[in-house]
């Protein structure tokens, strides 16, 4: 267990609003291991942001973590003082949000930001944070990185301010990062080198990481693990290798088969039919029956989670185990 960063136990994340308690995140387990990247995907609405921002401590009213557990070195985060996380976000357990601008004060110069958030968590001098910036912008390789500190957020290009927010994520070289489909707004070869970048933090230093992403082409390059979330649910977990080469539940089927490039030339592109529930009216049982052809009266109940295959574990009364076989 010594090699456990973060360990998520039945999380259930709700909002209490006048409509309703819509239940974001419902009963989600995980293991975050160090030096290895789990990928958190699904379609949006699934809960894999506000996932994130459970473990970040950035859930805001009317929402608030309901149960279970978020243990992180022996601690279990959903208990901690507001004031014991601030010690921890952006020193031990960082964030990359999906807008650089989440992240980047405009009226600041990137110096300024950077400086301020080292001396934040650390006693040293004005100059040995300016150093330890300037070695976190060239580590995402952005160009005469000592030139870039005296510049403001605006003159930078969005791939690059995305870089800036990454490197301030990275500053204390944290046990675990949480990224919120930072890559989404980038160009293909922007991502590239940002995702390279990534694997080498987490290869190098043994950070442990969280990419939520609904991009299942980078989860393929760049995961290790992946959890597949539907309407506040883990549906499938595994080795990102045996889930994207051979899913065992239907939706995640879906996922893979509505990737535009598995598709045949001309033929018309695969979907999953229907919408994606809202969470203050789930239907009665598997959230996801109403889309599912191998739907049945047994999926009016509540499916728990099994391991038809050793390492390879998921909620559905009928996996597709003929078809994977």
């Amino acid at each position: 267990m010594s090699d456990v960063t973060l360990d998520v136990r039945n999380l259930r994340t709700h909002f209490f609003t006048r409509a309703g308690i819509v239940r974001a995140v419902d009963d989600v387990s995980f293991t975050v291991w160090r030096g290895r990247v789990l990928g958190l995907v699904g379609e949006s609405g699934s809960g894999k942001t506000v996932t994130g921002f459970s473990i970040i401590g950035l859930i805001d009213p009317p929402g608030r973590i309901a149960g279970g557990s978020i243990f992180y070195q022996g601690a279990d985060l959903a208990k901690l003082t507001e004031r014991e996380m601030r010690d921890l976000r952006g020193n031990r357990i960082a964030m990359i949000f999906q807008d650089p601008m989440m992240t980047l004060n405009p009226v600041l110069r990137i110096d300024t930001q950077m400086i301020e958030t080292v001396q934040a968590h650390a006693k040293v001098s004005r100059a040995e944070a300016r150093t330890r910036s300037r070695d976190a912008l060239g580590m995402v390789g952005i160009p005469s990185p000592d030139e870039r500190l005296e510049a403001y957020p605006h003159q930078f290009s969005g791939g690059m301010r995305q870089r800036v927010a990454i490197a301030i994520a990275l500053l204390h070289r944290p046990d675990l990062i949480v990224a919120d489909e930072p890559t989404t707004a980038l160009d293909v070869t922007i991502q590239a080198q940002i995702l390279a970048e990534v694997q080498k933090l987490a290869a190098t230093y043994g950070t442990a990481l969280i990419w939520i992403t609904h991009d299942l082409s980078v989860v393929a390059g760049l995961a290790d693990e992946i959890a597949v979330m539907y309407a506040g649910k883990i549906v499938e977990t595994g080795d990102v290798g045996t889930v994207l080469d051979r899913p065992l539940h239907p939706y995640t089927q879906g996922l893979i088969g509505s990737v535009p490039s598995r598709n045949k030339r001309g033929s018309r592109l695969r979907q999953i039919p229907g919408m994606t529930p809202s969470l203050l009216d789930l239907p009665q049982g598997c959230a996801f029956r109403t889309r599912c052809a191998r739907a049945d009266a047994a999926c009016q109940s509540d499916p728990g989670i099994t391991e038809p295959v050793p390492g390879h574990a998921l909620r559905c009364f009928h996996p597709l185990l003929e078809v994977t076989a």
